[in-house]
């Protein structure tokens, strides 16, 4: 794997259990698996796959795409297992549209395998992903994170790592054939002083 330019995201986090990697070609199948498993599960909460979104190819070009995004710095996607069993992926957690300047935020979107909820696995993946994002290397100022108010154990994630509610955004996205609305929530650093410029 290439290695990240000075200054942004470690490619491998640990945690006691679990394993967060960067995207890597040699995750096709193991990527493939997590979405095709979870497609009922998830359907209720994310837009609608595109067509061939399941296609080998696809796959490995969105791998590809994640790579050299994570290398530029412009969005930051780990992929979860445990680490005891790695090459099953249980998870994803997802920075994107990462902006610099006077902003210094990204959007903060995140994935759990139907069999993996209910063990604080998440909570354990975002406190190990957020650290990376707030610390030196990669330093961002907020964290944005937008969830429907029915997915209550999103919302009860979010709120135990301490996001703040921003309030509701009516009609966010399009998913499962309608407008939804979600309660927009943000993490700000807690190591960046206010009179601190980026």
């Amino acid at each position: 794997m290439p290695q990240t330019k000075p200054g942004h995201a470690l490619t491998v986090l640990q945690g006691p259990r679990l394993l967060l990697r960067a995207p890597a070609l040699s995750m096709q199948a193991q990527v493939l698996d997590y979405h095709q498993r979870n497609l009922a599960f998830f359907a209720p909460w994310d837009p609608t796959y595109p067509p061939g979104f399941f296609e080998p190819e696809a796959v490995a070009q969105r791998l590809a795409q994640g790579l050299e995004a994570f290398v530029e710095g412009t969005a930051y996607r780990f992929w979860l297992s445990l680490a005891s069993a790695p090459e099953r992926m249980i998870g994803s957690i997802h920075f994107s549209q990462v902006a610099r300047g006077p902003f210094q935020n990204a959007l903060l979107g995140y994935s759990l395998d139907e069999q993996a909820q209910g063990q604080g696995l998440m909570n354990e993946g975002l406190s190990l992903a957020i650290a990376e994002m707030f610390g030196p290397r990669v330093r961002l100022h907020r964290i944005q994170a937008s969830v429907q108010p029915a997915n209550r154990p999103s919302l009860a994630v979010l709120r135990r790592l301490g996001f703040a509610s921003q309030g509701l955004s009516p009609r966010y996205l399009f998913i499962n054939g309608a407008w939804r609305d979600h309660e927009v929530f943000a993490l700000l650093n807690p190591h960046w002083p206010d009179d601190q410029p980026p």
